[in-house]
């Protein structure tokens, strides 16, 4: 059965979904977490998800609202949800990550998530963050503008969510349980998928021809789409054949417009474009995602997801119209459109990026092996940041943090790499790894500057690393090793791009700024799940500054228990 077009209407979004007022509304939303049974490539499986629904139910919100997500877990395995992008200011409990900001909500429990959208407008998502259950339990966060803010762009006349992700034919805890025994890498997904649809018109599977998603446009409209990336471990090209996208904001912050045929986007990362149905035949044309990666060591998901732009006056049997993909391995195609990021900076949204930097740090990014008597090759994939893989803790490690329970974790995690070497080339001999539960202390509103640097120890990879609680802005992006004379030179400090998610180029690094203004405990990590659970993750203690207003409330009377 063809899927029905998503078209969220502006007028209902603002006057159904949400209530008119003069300040910021509590919005109360139910996550019932629970198993279903879905089909997709001529296979039945149950899934995890929220309210039966995959992906899972759009939040929506305006900028200043209150938001009240109360979290029921009828599975038979622990659970959280993490609003990945959310600033959380003075709400860390309320983060998600499970062992980091809470522990995790047992079978049979649950836990209310208590938040206010303080500085934020545009496209976000949510996910499960403990094992791989993200992989179907997750959705958008639609974030609007204040009441009677316009967007800084022309406004649509309508706006659709498109959630990109990847499905399994077997059950994603066994992949990973799997891959963790052996030591080695897990199964590739066996599809990529559009707003939860493994088919399309170009399926492999017959019956799956006709299950893909389809979005009905009508001609001579503006359309605004909120792309959304919930895969575990593919950074995506997305297209749309016939029709030229123009790029109006980024994880959630507006940038300058511009127009491209093809964007790039990572898992966690979320990003707005407007398109005009300006086809004047009308017809159908396929809307493509497809997995992108220039290391030749990793293996991806080759497989192109499909969904259909169909016209209204167009009949459904029409001709389909597609266009040519970039190649799997195109950096040109990924860097000219991350080289055309810029924050908007604009007197109503200025770029206000951290200078002088108080804090400057550098993070190596990549794999190692260590040791492991009863894994295929002796030896297990790791990885690590400044050659720390982490330790995940049995204690949440902001209760730790905020009641000062000792011996949970320590404060002494590495601001520069332990060794200095050729960070891109083949690295040392021994590729083994420190394991610690490692935390990198910061005082209250302090500037900090961060490269993150890949590694070619096991090969070069691309790494796309979220901070939470935190947006940052990307001053500077390279090829092969960081320099600390030649490089900073080169940095954007007028109108660099804002984001709470960036990717690592595949034997290059990145430079990010932001300031420490949020107290707590706040988790950095691959949002490759694969590289998180090999260990690729630490935390920032950012500490209290004066006052209640700089200072970290203690945690809600709710708050579940390890």
């Amino acid at each position: 059965m063809e899927a029905c077009s998503c078209i969220v209407r502006v007028l209902v979004v603002a006057l159904c979904l949400l209530p008119l007022a003069s300040e910021g509304r509590t919005r109360h939303y139910k996550f019932n977490v629970m198993e279903k049974n879905y089909t997709r490539l001529c296979s039945t499986k149950s899934i995890v998800t929220v309210n039966g629904k995959f992906p899972g139910p759009t939040l929506y919100a305006r900028e200043g609202d209150n938001v009240l997500v109360k979290v029921v877990n009828h599975v038979d395995r622990n659970v959280t949800i993490h609003w990945h992008g959310v600033r959380q200011l003075l709400t860390a409990w309320h983060d998600g990550p499970a062992y980091i900001t809470q522990c995790p909500i047992r079978p049979g429990g649950s836990f209310v998530y208590n938040f206010t959208i303080t500085g934020q407008r545009g496209t976000l998502l949510w996910h499960a963050h403990i094992l791989w259950l993200r992989a179907t339990v997750h959705g958008a966060i639609v974030i609007l503008p204040e009441l009677g803010v316009p967007y800084p762009f022309p406004a649509p006349d309508e706006e659709s969510i498109l959630v990109l992700a990847e499905w399994w034919k077997s059950d994603t805890e066994a992949v990973i349980n799997e891959a963790l025994k052996s030591g080695q890498g897990p199964n590739v997904s066996d599809s990529h998928t559009i707003n939860g649809y493994a088919g399309g018109p170009v399926a492999a599977c017959p019956s799956s021809g006709k299950d893909g998603f389809t979005l009905v446009v009508e001609q001579g409209k503006t359309y605004l789409l909120r792309l959304v990336n919930a895969a575990l471990n593919e950074n995506l090209f997305f297209k749309v054949a016939g029709h030229r996208l123009t790029v109006v904001e980024v994880d959630a912050t507006y940038v300058k417009p511009f127009a491209t045929d093809t964007i790039l986007i990572t898992p966690g990362q979320t990003t707005n474009v407007l398109f005009s149905a300006d086809q004047g035949r009308g017809g159908r044309y396929l809307v493509t995602a497809s997995p992108f990666s220039d290391s030749p060591l990793v293996a991806v998901d080759n497989r192109t997801a499909t969904a259909t732009l169909q016209y209204a006056n167009s009949a459904s049997t029409a001709s389909l119209t597609a266009a040519a993909l970039p190649p799997q391995n195109s950096t040109t195609t990924a860097s000219g459109f991350l080289d055309a990021l810029r924050s908007l900076n604009s007197r109503a949204y200025p770029a206000r990026v951290p200078a002088p930097v108080d804090r400057s740090l550098m993070f190596t990014v990549g794999l190692g092996t260590n040791l492991c008597a009863s894994c295929v090759n002796g030896s297990r994939l790791v990885a690590g940041l400044n050659n720390v893989t982490f330790t995940m803790p049995t204690t949440a490690l902001l209760q730790a943090h905020y009641f000062n329970v000792s011996g949970v974790f320590t404060d002494d995690f590495p601001g520069h790499p332990p060794v200095a070497f050729n960070y891109t080339g083949s690295g040392p001999n021994n590729t083994q790894t420190m394991n610690g539960t490692r935390l990198y202390r910061l005082p209250y509103n302090a500037s900090v500057q961060l490269v993150l640097q890949d590694t070619g120890i096991i090969g070069t990879e691309s790494h796309p690393v979220h901070l939470h609680g935190h947006n940052f802005f990307v001053v500077g992006r390279g090829t092969g090793n960081y320099d600390t004379t030649a490089s900073p030179p080169k940095f954007n400090l007028v109108d660099p791009v804002e984001r709470n998610t960036m990717a690592v180029p595949a034997g290059g690094w990145i430079a990010i700024r932001f300031i420490a203004n949020n107290p707590g405990v706040w988790f950095l990590h691959c949002h490759f799940e694969v590289h998180t659970t090999w260990g690729l993750k630490m935390a920032f203690v950012v500490d209290d500054g004066d006052g209640p207003n700089e200072s970290l409330p203690p945690p809600p009377k709710n708050l579940p228990s390890c």
